[in-house]
């Protein structure tokens, strides 16, 4: 079973046990490298809002999910106990997005220093991700919102 697939088992798990919100989304995983998360949230009754647009509590569950499965994903690759949390999110909605949509946050890079510095200090360490929201297939590249979510994370090495 290869690694996106694998993630994705993972995610449907993770919203069926535990945050049966997510689940009912359908999210799925279309990208998960070191620096890069890329999340596909489809357009259909349970995401859209009455004006055919992604509904924003499943806007909020797409960005929490680009930020947060980068950081599970990290978890097992370097086989540490994190704890994490998101303290704020900010979000700026640009254009109504009335297809499926992407969320993507390409803070790997940042994410590991977080850790690291955790590890180095064993304090919590608090950063600002962010996560940029397209719709492909209506509009390519452009941004359909961007979030700024303050990731809270503290890292220990398994005993």
């Amino acid at each position: 079973m290869n690694a996106l697939t694998k993630a994705n088992l993972q995610l449907w798990w993770f919203g069926f046990r535990y945050i049966p919100l997510i689940g009912f989304c359908k999210p799925k995983i279309l990208e998960l490298t070191d620096e890069r998360t890329v999340i596909r949230m489809p357009h259909h009754r349970h995401t859209k809002n009455h004006l055919g647009s992604i509904y924003f509590g499943a806007l909020a569950i797409g960005a929490d999910l680009a930020g947060a499965f980068l950081v599970f994903y990290k978890a097992r690759q370097k086989k540490l106990n994190i704890h994490f949390a998101f303290k704020d999110v900010q979000g700026e909605f640009l254009k109504r997005p009335e297809a499926a949509i992407h969320f993507i946050s390409n803070d790997g890079a940042l994410i590991d220093q977080m850790i690291q510095q955790s590890l180095d200090t064993g304090e919590r360490i608090n950063q600002a991700v962010t996560i940029d929201v397209t719709c492909p297939s209506l509009h390519g590249d452009e941004l359909m919102a961007k979030f700024s979510l303050t990731l809270s994370v503290k890292a220990k090495k398994k005993s």
